[in-house]
């Protein structure tokens, strides 16, 4: 049985990019991987975040 976490995906994503000093990193998005960064971004953990479409959706 296969199992998905979006959060811990989110942030072993956010890690990874961090640990190889990448300048961005790129996740499917939804409203509450959003609402996580708007908090990470307040927080300073995070510089900026923004959603962009790839063939017609959220990233």
């Amino acid at each position: 049985m296969s199992m998905s976490d979006p959060v811990a995906d989110m942030l072993t994503r956010i890690r990874n990019g961090q640990g190889t000093n990448k300048v961005s990193i790129t996740m499917p998005a939804s409203k509450l991987k959003k609402a996580i960064a708007n908090v990470l971004k307040d927080e300073g953990y995070i510089e900026n975040f923004a959603e962009h479409e790839v063939q017609g959706k959220p990233v």
